[in-house]
């Protein structure tokens, strides 16, 4: 299921992105980027659509992937 991240509160929605980034195995390419510059990406990601948080019943989860592998 999408969740929607406007819908969150903005410090609960940066913890998400900053968890996210800092996982083990995310990659950004030939160069290293700063936490900022990632969490940056990826909120520009979301706020454009191209990325969406996606909640998982079976593992209670949340996650963050492109919109286009969603199969919700």
């Amino acid at each position: 299921m999408i969740i929607p991240w406007k819908d969150l509160d903005p410090e609960t929605l940066d913890n998400l992105i900053e968890s996210f980034v800092l996982r083990e195995g995310t990659d950004y390419g030939e160069q290293e980027r700063s936490l900022a510059q990632k969490v940056t990406d990826v909120r520009r990601q979301l706020t454009s659509g191209e990325a969406v948080l996606v909640w998982s019943e079976l593992h209670e989860t949340v996650n963050i992937m492109p919109r286009g592998q969603f199969n919700g």
